[in-house]
C-alpha cells in the first residue's frame, strides 16, 4: 500500500500515531478529528496515500462513498444528531494533503453558519467514548 512517510494520516493508518478509530477496514479508516467542529466529527481516509478526490482510484470510489454513507447514518443513530454535514476539500483548505471526508453531526441551532465554524475539544477519554458510540451504530458493510 502506498504511504507517505511525512503524512500525518498515513501515520495514523499505520498505527504510528494514536487516533480514536471509528472504522477500520482493509481499504479505509475513519477516526475522530482532533479539532472537531462538533463532538463526533469523523474523518474518513483511504489507507493508501491519495492526495485528493481527483486522485482516488476507481476501485476505491464506491467503498469510500459507501463508508461515508454509513458514517453519516452512525452520527445520527449513535450520537442522536438530527443530520450531518459531509464535505471534503481538495488542495485549498485541505490541512492534511491526504484525501479525507468530513462527517460532522448536526442539530438545528448548533451554531454552524457559513464557513466560520466553531471548534470543540474532547475531555480526557471522551474521544474514545464518542468513537465507541459511533462504532456501535455503524451499519454493516
Amino acid at each position: 500500500m502506498d504511504r507517505d512517510p511525512d503524512c500525518v494520516f498515513c501515520s495514523i493508518v499505520a498505527g504510528d500515531l494514536p487516533a480514536d478509530l471509528v472504522l477500520d477496514e482493509p481499504e479505509l479508516v475513519a477516526f475522530l478529528d482532533r479539532r472537531p467542529l462538533f463532538k463526533g466529527h469523523v474523518l474518513l481516509v483511504p489507507r493508501q496515500h491519495v492526495g485528493t478526490l481527483v486522485d482516488l482510484p476507481a476501485a476505491l470510489r464506491d467503498p469510500f462513498l459507501a463508508a461515508g454513507q454509513r458514517l453519516a447514518a452512525a452520527v445520527v443513530d449513535g450520537l442522536g444528531a438530527q443530520g450531518s454535514f459531509v464535505a471534503m476539500n481538495n488542495v485549498v483548505s485541505q490541512s492534511v494533503p491526504h484525501l479525507h471526508l468530513h462527517v460532522v453531526p448536526r442539530t438545528k441551532g448548533d451554531g454552524l453558519r457559513g464557513f466560520f465554524w466553531p471548534r470543540a475539544t474532547y475531555a480526557e477519554g471522551e474521544g474514545a467514548e464518542y468513537a465507541a458510540r459511533l462504532r456501535a451504530a455503524l451499519p454493516p458493510r
